[in-house]
């Protein structure tokens, strides 16, 4: 990777960029003129369920060709699967973006600019290798998808609480020791994701995400569970695996909704298993969710 040229978009590269999909052209006559180079890109963008898409994924390039950023009109762009290691200031001119996929590069950073990005509703930036978040993403209200999975993350900036719009929130395999104090704003969250980090607690503040249906913990080093987690009434999954658990709160029979011990990682319902649980509470798990949530409950 590091050793290659960046690759310079020549007319035959061109010719090979798409979505594999078909679509008539994103080329609207109200459009601005554009350099030669740019005209070449657009060619290959196309309406995809409305809207204007190009896909450069799996072009094993290291730079954007500096056309790309003239392109305003284009609403979802997808750069996965490349050798980037940073994204130009310019990125903040497509401010059409809905969905921007950076998947599987090596980016170190986000520019700043980012955040001009005020129509964006998804970002998927994971697989990078990623230390920080810029303040600026805070910009992007809309967004209701972010994933920064699979980085060297250790927290996020205070700005993200401004981002009252997002339901589903991947930070699973960083390096994140608290969960930061942003999440617990984010009081839309439906999803959230945070297997195998460097976690040891849990703050009472989980009881304000009051919409979340899935939480995933696993794969930490947490060693109880809040008694406010079990206020989460709307909690269908719960994964706690490979922590250090030796209890759980009495109050957990009022999270009735996860329904049974589950087994497969996406399946609905408690997830508990390798955690070094005391006698009792572990005995009385061979019984099932009922039985624990009977043992819980009090008399």
């Amino acid at each position: 990777m590091g050793g290659k040229q960046s690759r310079s978009f020549s007319t035959k590269d061109l010719n090979e960029v798409g979505m594999g999909q078909r679509g008539k052209s994103a080329l609207r006559d109200d459009q601005p003129t554009l350099s030669s180079a740019a005209e070449r890109i657009r060619r290959h963008a196309t309406v995809h369920f409305g809207y204007s898409t190009l896909s450069l994924a799996m072009r094993a390039l290291d730079k954007t060709p500096a056309e790309l950023w003239e392109l305003r009109e284009l609403q979802k762009l997808n750069l996965s699967m490349n050798c980037l290691c940073s994204l130009p200031p310019t990125l903040g001119a497509l401010d059409n973006l809905v969905i921007l996929n950076l998947w599987g590069n090596n980016l170190s950073s986000l520019p700043p600019e980012i955040g001009l990005l005020k129509k964006l509703r998804v970002l998927f930036a994971c697989r990078n290798r990623l230390s920080e978040v810029p303040e600026e993403l805070g910009s992007c209200t809309c967004l209701e998808v972010l994933s920064l999975a699979n980085n060297q993350i250790t927290g996020l900036p205070g700005s993200l609480a401004a981002i009252n719009s997002l339901t589903k929130l991947n930070l699973s395999h960083n390096r994140i020791a608290h969960i930061p104090t942003c999440v617990y704003t984010m009081k839309g969250l439906v999803f959230l994701q945070l297997a195998c980090n460097r976690l040891e607690t849990i703050a009472d503040q989980i009881q304000d995400l009051v919409n979340l249906k899935i939480l995933i913990v696993e794969g930490n080093s947490i060693h109880s569970l809040p008694k406010t987690l079990c206020f989460l009434e709307s909690l269908e999954l719960l994964n706690v695996d490979f922590n250090d658990l030796q209890n759980v709160p009495v109050e957990m029979y009022l999270l009735s909704r996860l329904g049974r011990l589950a087994c497969h990682p996406m399946d609905k319902g408690l997830h508990i298993i390798h955690n070094p649980l005391l006698k009792p509470i572990q005995e009385v798990l061979q019984g099932g969710l009922s039985a624990l949530y009977n043992y819980l409950k009090p008399t």
